[in-house]
């Protein structure tokens, strides 16, 4: 293999390795709003139990309050039936008893609903809550990690593209040049191996000036098609 190549392979290794790191800091933000997206998410859920089992709470009060409404109505309404001597009164006093004692039960029933969905709400509270603290606590640890990655990722961009730079003085300007060109375009393919009179870049085939002259490593080669640097294996 030709100097040049194995020179241009550990640089466009050097490049890849940058882009990767480069890819991984840009997508920190993104991570970083994920966490965030959790942390709104969880805490959103806490604040519906909260307010779920306030409601009910509230539903519980006010179904005992009309329950003790109507039981001091039937105990006004008692009075008056014994107090009365009218049969035809005293009979409308016995019906409206009894359908205040109706609306009495009804009520109870309806208190008793909410009590036991005090319990599933307290349940769901209690997750909520747990479930908040389990966030914060991996959302502290992760935000970490992302910080600690990006300064680890800038500092070995700095150290790959040093080294980087000392191979590319190593090469032809020109040289070099063209490779930058080619690697904007195809990127960890810019050297490819010729596989079968094909490049192993666009996997097209060859013209038999260029694979001849690959196989021969007379010089630095480049596809036809795609401009990719060959080498022969």
């Amino acid at each position: 293999m030709l100097p040049e190549i194995e020179t241009l392979l550990v640089v466009q290794d050097r490049d890849h390795t940058i882009q990767t790191l480069r890819s991984e800091i840009e997508k920190i933000p993104r991570d970083a709003a994920a966490i965030k997206k959790r942390l709104d998410l969880a805490t959103q859920e806490l604040e519906t139990a909260k307010q779920a089992v306030v409601e009910n709470e509230l539903a519980i009060k006010k179904v005992d309050l009309d329950r003790k409404v109507r039981k001091d109505t039937i105990e006004k309404l008692n009075i008056q039936r014994f107090e009365t001597k009218k049969n035809d009164e005293y009979a409308a006093l016995g019906a409206e008893v009894t359908r205040y004692q109706d609306m009495v039960d009804i009520l109870e029933t309806e208190e008793l609903e909410y009590m036991e969905k005090s319990d599933t709400l307290g349940a769901s509270l209690s997750a909520a809550q747990e479930k908040l603290a389990n966030v914060k606590s991996s959302m502290a640890t992760e935000v970490k990690a992302l910080t600690e990655k990006k300064t680890h990722n800038a500092a070995r961009i700095e150290e790959v593209k040093a080294d980087r730079t000392n191979l590319a003085n190593e090469l032809d300007p020109g040289l070099i040049s063209m490779y930058e060109r080619v690697f904007i375009k195809k990127g960890n393919q810019s050297v490819a191996p010729l596989n079968e009179n094909k490049c192993g870049g666009c996997h097209m085939k060859v013209i038999a000036d260029v694979v001849s002259n690959t196989i021969a490593e007379k010089a630095v080669c480049q596809c036809n098609n795609c401009g990719c640097f060959l080498y022969s294996v």
